[in-house]
C-alpha cells in the first residue's frame, strides 16, 4: 500500500460522502495523509437550498459539518480559497498561503453561476448577485429581507427561467409573501405547467430586458470555476474538467474530477447533485484502488435520473414536480413530501455518523486537549521549580526574559512557547503557534525580531514529512513576515510515538522568539500594578472550551470558525499605539503592567500579577493591592458561555480552578484578593458558574491584558479593540 498525500479539493457532495465512507469503514481509507480543502468549514446540501431560502429549513439543518466529518474520517482540513492547480508540479494553489503538494488530487469544487451579463446587469452590477457560490448569495438575501420590509413594493427580479430560476422564484415568494417578484425569461420559457404555478404565486414573467428592475438574483445556469480552465486542464464549453470513465482527468491519471465541475467524456451528464451523489462510491473505490497500486475501474452513470423540483403556489400550497428526462409530473403535494423525505434522508446520513461519534466519545477515556490547554498545570510546575531552587521564576514570573540592554537603550528579550498541534492544518498550526509565542514579547512591549523553531514530525514517509514541515514553516513565516521578523534557524525531530490520523495532528511546534524594545522604553512586566489602574483585555476569552467541545463533536461550526478568525489575527499592531500613549502620558499616567492570557486562564495570570506586585509592595512597606472584576463586561467568544452552561471544559480547567481561591477571603478573614462584581446576574444563576469557568479557561492565542492609568484607558477604549474588565484598588 502506498502512503501518499491525497488532496480533496472542495467539500462537494461526492467528497462529503467519501469522508463518511472512510469514517464508517476506516479500513477502506487510503494510507498516508489525506487533506480536504474548502473555502468554508461547512457545505450546504444543494437540494435543500430552495427550502432554506423559503424558510422551510434553517442553515444548520442543511449544512454538513466538514470539520467534524474530517475529524471522524482521519482527514486534515484546510480552510482556504483554491486559486488553481499546477498539474506538472503537483501543486494546488491557494489564496494568501503557500501551495499544497499532492501525489493525487480529487476535484469536487462545485459550480458557479454563468457570468454572461446583459446590458441591465452591467449597469446595475452592484445590485445583482449570482446564486452561486451559495454562501455570499444567502448572506445577500438576508440583507434583502430588511429591504423587503422597508420597500415592500420595490420588485425583486430573478434572472433566468430555467428549473433553478423557477424554483428560487417560488421559494422567494414564500419568503416574501407581499413583495413583487419578477422572473426574467426568454420566449418559450418556462413550460406551461411552471407558468401556471408562477401565475398562481403572483410572480410576473418578463421577457423585455428593459423592464427588468434591481435588485436581482442571477440564476442563469452553471459553469465550472474559471481557475480549472486557467490551470490548463482539459475542459468542455462550460469549463467542466473532462474525465475518462474512471473519473480520472484526461491525460492526467493522478487527477480526478467529479460533481458539477467534472464531466465524463463518454457519458456527459448535466450538472446536478444527483450525479455527484452517485459518483461518490466509484470515486472512493478508485482512490482506494490507487492506494493499493491496483488498476482503476470504469463507471458509467445512468442516462437519466429522477429530479424533484419543489415550490409553492396559492392553490395547492406546497407542491413539487417530478422530472424524468423531458417528462414532467405535477405539481402535487405528495411529490413535495417525497422530496422532503429524500432530502432529509441525505442529511440524516451525516447526522447518524455524528451521533455515533458522540456516543463513542462519551464512552472513551478522558480526552487530552491540545494547544495551550496541553500546558503543565501551575501546581506541579511551581513545586518542581522550588525543588531545584528556581522558585524566583514562579514568584516573580515574567512573560519574557531580559537578555541584555544595548548601548542605545534597547532592551533585548527572549521567550519560548509551543504545544501539540491544535488543528490538522499544518500551515495554520504553524501560524497559531508562532502568534502564541510572539504574544509573550508583545506583552513585554517588545517587537519580535527573530525566532527559532523546534518541530517534531510524526513517523510517516519522507515525502509526507517534507510536506508537513514545509507547510508548518510557511505558517510560521506568515506570522513573522508582517512583523519584520525572521526565522533564523531551529531543529527538527521525528517522534517515537504512533502517528495519529490525520498525521498532521502528530506535529509539535515550539519557538524561541527574540525581541527588543525601542530605545528608552523599559519592558513592561507583571509586577508593577498600581492602585487606580484600569484592567483592559484586547480580545475575547473562550478558546479552550470551544476546542474541547470540538473534540467531543459538540461545537457549532460557526462558533469555532469565529474563534479561529480571532486567533489567527496578529496582535503586534497593538504595540505602536500603546507606546505612543505611553510617551504622551509620561510619569504616573502610563502603562504599568501587561501580560498575555494563555494556559493558566484569566484568573491564573491575574493572580501572578497580583502576587508579584504585592511582593514588591511588601518590600517597600506599601499596602497590598486587590482587584475587582466586572462579570458582565467579561468578553467571551461566540458560543463559549453556552458550552460552559452545558458542562464542557478543557482538560486543563480542573487544575486552573485552583485559582478560584483568589475569590475567597483568606484564613484571617481578610478581603479576597479578587472580587467579582456580578451586576444583575443573580446568585445561583447558571451564568455565574459559566463566567467563573470562563475565567479559568486556558487560552491559545489569547488576549493581552493591560493595567494602565485611567487617562490611557479612556483613549484606548475610545478607539480600538480594548474592553474594560475591572480595576486595581489598594487595601
Amino acid at each position: 500500500m502506498t502512503a501518499d498525500h491525497l488532496v480533496l479539493a472542495g467539500g462537494g457532495h461526492s467528497h462529503a460522502l467519501l469522508l463518511r465512507r472512510w469514517a464508517m469503514k476506516p479500513k477502506l481509507r487510503p494510507a498516508g495523509l489525506i487533506t480536504l480543502i474548502n473555502r468554508h468549514s461547512t457545505a450546504l446540501y444543494s437540494g435543500m437550498v430552495p427550502g432554506l431560502i423559503a424558510g422551510n429549513y434553517n442553515h444548520d439543518q442543511i449544512a454538513i459539518d466538514l470539520r467534524r466529518l474530517s475529524d471522524q474520517a482521519g482527514v486534515a482540513l484546510v480552510i482556504a480559497e483554491i486559486k488553481g492547480v499546477d498539474a506538472s508540479q503537483n501543486h494546488l494553489l491557494l489564496a494568501e498561503r503557500s501551495p499544497i503538494r499532492f501525489e493525487r488530487l480529487s476535484i469536487n469544487v462545485g459550480s458557479e453561476t454563468c457570468q454572461k451579463t446583459n446590458s441591465f446587469e452591467a449597469s446595475k452590477a452592484a445590485q445583482v448577485m449570482s446564486i452561486k457560490p451559495l454562501e455570499p448569495a444567502l448572506a445577500w438575501l438576508k440583507q434583502q429581507d430588511s429591504q423587503s420590509l422597508l420597500y415592500g413594493q420595490k420588485p425583486f427580479t430573478v434572472i433566468g427561467a430555467g428549473l433553478a430560476g423557477v424554483e428560487i422564484a417560488l421559494a422567494l415568494r414564500q419568503r416574501w409573501p407581499k413583495r413583487p417578484i419578477q422572473l426574467q425569461a426568454h420566449q418559450g420559457q418556462p413550460n406551461p405547467a411552471l407558468r401556471r404555478a408562477l401565475a398562481a404565486a403572483a410572480i410576473e414573467l418578463i421577457t423585455d430586458e428593459s423592464a427588468i428592475t434591481a435588485p436581482a438574483l442571477r440564476c442563469t445556469g452553471s459553469q465550472a470555476p474559471a481557475w480549472l480552465a486557467a490551470s490548463g486542464l482539459p475542459v468542455d464549453r462550460l469549463g467542466r474538467v473532462r474525465t475518462t470513465n474512471t473519473l480520472q482527468v484526461i491525460n492526467n491519471p493522478h487527477l480526478f474530477a467529479v460533481g458539477d465541475c467534472g464531466v465524463i467524456d463518454a457519458a456527459p451528464r448535466p450538472a446536478a447533485g444527483v450525479w455527484a451523489v452517485r459518483a461518490a462510491k466509484p470515486l472512493a473505490q478508485n482512490l482506494e484502488r490507487c492506494s493499493h497500486n491496483l488498476p482503476t475501474r470504469s463507471w458509467r452513470p445512468q442516462a437519466r435520473a429522477l429530479q424533484l423540483l419543489g415550490g409553492k403556489n396559492t392553490s395547492q400550497g406546497s407542491a413539487a414536480w417530478a422530472l424524468w428526462g423531458n417528462l414532467m409530473i405535477g405539481p402535487h403535494p405528495w411529490l413535495w413530501q417525497w422530496k422532503q423525505i429524500i432530502d432529509r434522508r441525505f442529511i440524516a446520513l451525516f447526522e447518524e455518523l455524528s451521533m455515533m461519534s458522540k456516543a463513542a466519545n462519551k464512552n472513551a477515556d478522558t480526552m487530552a486537549c491540545r494547544g495551550c490547554a496541553a500546558k503543565l498545570p501551575a501546581q506541579p510546575l511551581n513545586k518542581a521549580l522550588k525543588q531545584v531552587g528556581l522558585q524566583a521564576l514562579s514568584e516573580q514570573p515574567q512573560d519574557a526574559a531580559l537578555i541584555a540592554t544595548t548601548s542605545a537603550g534597547e532592551s533585548l528579550l527572549q521567550s519560548v512557547d509551543g504545544f501539540p498541534a491544535l488543528v490538522s492544518d499544518p500551515w495554520l498550526n504553524g501560524r497559531l503557534t508562532t502568534l502564541h509565542a510572539c504574544s509573550d514579547l508583545w506583552a513585554s512591549g517588545a517587537e519580535v525580531i527573530s525566532a527559532q523553531a523546534v518541530i517534531t514530525l510524526p513517523v510517516v514517509p519522507s515525502k509526507l514529512q517534507q510536506e508537513l514541515l514545509a507547510q508548518t514553516l510557511a505558517g510560521v513565516q506568515s506570522a513573522l513576515d508582517p512583523q519584520g521578523a525572521q526565522l533564523i534557524g531551529g531543529h527538527s525531530l521525528e517522534a517515537r510515538s504512533v502517528a495519529p490520523q490525520p498525521s498532521s495532528l502528530g506535529l509539535q511546534v515550539s519557538l524561541s522568539v527574540n525581541g527588543k524594545t525601542t530605545a528608552g522604553h523599559k519592558p513592561w512586566g507583571k509586577s508593577r500594578l498600581q492602585s487606580g489602574d484600569v484592567l483592559l483585555l484586547s480580545r475575547s476569552l473562550g478558546s479552550g472550551v470551544l476546542f474541547a467541545a470540538a473534540m467531543a463533536g459538540e461545537v457549532c461550526p460557526q462558533d469555532l470558525d469565529a474563534a479561529l478568525a480571532q486567533m489567527t489575527i496578529s496582535q503586534h499592531n497593538l504595540l505602536a499605539p500603546l507606546r505612543i500613549l505611553e510617551a504622551k502620558h509620561a510619569g504616573a499616567s502610563t502603562i504599568h503592567a501587561c501580560t498575555d492570557i494563555t494556559g493558566f486562564g484569566l484568573l491564573g495570570h491575574l493572580g501572578e500579577m497580583l502576587h508579584a506586585s504585592n511582593l514588591k509592595r511588601h518590600q517597600t512597606d506599601l499596602n497590598p493591592l486587590r482587584l475587582t472584576l466586572e462579570a458582565q463586561a467579561m468578553p467571551s467568544m461566540q458560543g463559549a458561555v453556552r458550552l460552559f452552561e452545558a458542562g464542557f471544559s478543557s482538560t486543563l480547567a480542573p487544575a486552573n480552578r485552583h485559582n478560584w481561591r483568589l475569590l475567597e477571603p483568606n484564613t484571617n478573614k481578610e478581603a479576597a484578593p479578587i472580587e467579582i462584581l456580578w451586576g444583575d446576574i443573580a446568585a445561583g444563576h447558571g451564568q455565574r458558574q459559566a463566567l467563573l469557568e470562563l475565567m479559568v479557561d486556558p487560552q491559545t492565542c489569547g488576549p493581552l491584558l493591560v493595567a494602565c492609568s485611567t487617562k490611557i484607558a479612556a483613549e484606548l477604549l475610545s478607539d480600538g479593540p480594548w474592553q474594560r474588565i475591572g480595576q486595581v484598588q489598594q487595601i
